[in-house]
């Protein structure tokens, strides 16, 4: 038996016309989503606080189902997916809906809760992982606390006779390692297996980034037509091996080239990967190119897992007020220096009290810094971004008034742009804990269309 996995989406922002492919020409099993990040969570809980009509899934759901659900009812294809985000229910809900807008009826949608302990994080974690502190210090602050669920839940949901699995945070490589668990019928303590799995489920994770995404460098990695990327499948044998490919005739490129670098990314140590389900050993992959587009990946090692389970803690950390102004032509370095000694003076006269502020010019310092080679070619062309960082939105909103100023109150030849957006925005810090594994009991709940 050959299992195929297709990636959706390796990310909320995600294009959506590569899942569709997928979903079509794919002849896909399963295709998965994955659109989380570390603070997407805290930053639902956020927008729910400001609106309670918020309904706390992913905003592109319905853009997703209505573009990959015929395709998926037609082939049979079951749908994996963590777009619950603060509210699987409510995402389970919508995918119904969908469901009986395209006459599938009968169809089972379960959706997995448990992993969202915002109100008992304090009494089930002690120590904050970035700073040893305890995470009592993040009470005044604390906005959420989502638990990194692994792939167990999703595969009793399966065995219960889900079509369509919605979570929320469950760990990216373990959303596309449930269905192998389920069809092969590997054991939640298997580490070998399970360390197969999830190393091949964090090669599909990051969608396009193994198909040529995040990956070309004219003239010297280059990829055919890169504006047609797909998104990968994986073809998986019972005993955790796989081959790596995309839909024929689409652009971008599978190579060892792209499956290495998708291997080692985001991987602190490759020996010792961390995920709910295994430690994933890298350091013993097998990678042969054995046709166009097409990665054989074998022998990847597993350890058992960890007896705790990571938290991500998100709280309220202030504010940032940013804008930019523009400069060209010759001379345009020249003036960008003394528009950033105005604004550093202005700044002290209006009180800006910032627990940090930046002036960038873009396109010559903005990325490096300090560590800019002095002697460096001064461009054409200079954007000077200011941004400040702030205990309270009043302060931030000082950086947004004080660039207005350079309008008319600024150096010769300012380029201003007109504030139509929000120029101050909420910034929502992400802390770090671990948790018993035994003190998380993950739900499921199942409805049909």
């Amino acid at each position: 038996m050959t299992l195929r996995i297709g990636a959706g989406s390796a990310w909320w922002g995600d294009r959506i016309s590569p899942a569709a492919l997928n979903a079509e020409k794919g002849d896909l099993d399963y295709l998965c989503f994955e659109t989380m990040a570390e603070a997407t969570v805290s930053a639902a809980q956020v927008r729910k606080r400001r609106d309670p009509s918020f309904p706390g899934y992913d905003t592109w759901l319905d853009d997703r189902m209505r573009a990959v659900l015929p395709a998926c009812l037609k082939r049979g294809t079951k749908i994996v997916t963590n777009q619950g985000w603060i509210n699987p229910d409510g995402a389970a809900q919508r995918i119904v809906h969908w469901l009986r807008e395209f006459g599938a009826r009968g169809v089972k949608v379960a959706s997995i809760n448990g992993g969202l302990i915002t109100d008992r994080v304090l009494e089930l974690t002690d120590t904050i992982l970035e700073n040893g502190q305890p995470t009592s210090t993040l009470a005044p602050s604390l906005v959420s606390a989502e638990v990194y669920l692994g792939a167990e839940p999703i595969v009793e949901a399966l065995r219960q006779g889900a079509h369509i699995v919605v979570s929320g945070r469950v760990a990216d490589p373990s959303i596309f390692m449930a269905p192998m668990m389920y069809e092969f019928g590997w054991d939640a303590l298997d580490h070998v297996r399970l360390g197969r799995g999830n190393g091949l489920g964090h090669l599909i994770e990051c969608g396009a980034q193994v198909t040529g995404g995040y990956f070309a460098d004219p003239g010297f990695k280059d990829v055919p037509r890169p504006w047609d990327l797909a998104f990968p499948i994986l073809e998986v044998e019972a005993d955790g091996s796989a081959v790596l490919t995309k839909v024929e005739g689409t652009g971008g490129i599978v190579n060892l080239m792209t499956v290495k670098e998708q291997m080692f990314y985001e991987v602190h140590d490759p020996a010792n990967y961390l995920t709910p389900d295994v430690v994933v050993d890298f350091t013993t992959a097998h990678l042969e190119q054995i046709g166009p587009d097409r990665v054989r990946v074998s022998n990847i090692s597993g350890k058992p897992r960890t007896p705790t389970l990571k938290v991500s803690i998100g709280c309220t950390e202030g504010y940032i007020g940013e804008d930019m102004f523009f400069y060209a032509g010759p001379g345009a370095l020249r003036r960008a220096k003394l528009a950033r000694q105005i604004l550093e003076e202005r700044f002290k006269l209006v009180g800006l009290d910032a627990e940090e502020l930046r002036i960038d010019f873009l396109g010559l310092n903005a990325i490096h810094g300090a560590m800019t080679p002095p002697d460096a070619a001064e461009p054409y062309e200079i954007a000077v971004r200011v941004a400040a960082r702030t205990t309270t939105r009043e302060e931030a909103n000082k950086v947004g008034r004080e660039v207005d100023g350079m309008a008319v109150s600024g150096v010769g030849m300012t380029g201003k742009r007109v504030p139509h957006q929000d120029r101050t925005r909420e910034i929502i810090g992400v802390w770090s804990s671990l948790v018993a594994r035994d003190r998380i009991v993950p739900s499921i709940t199942m409805i049909e269309s």
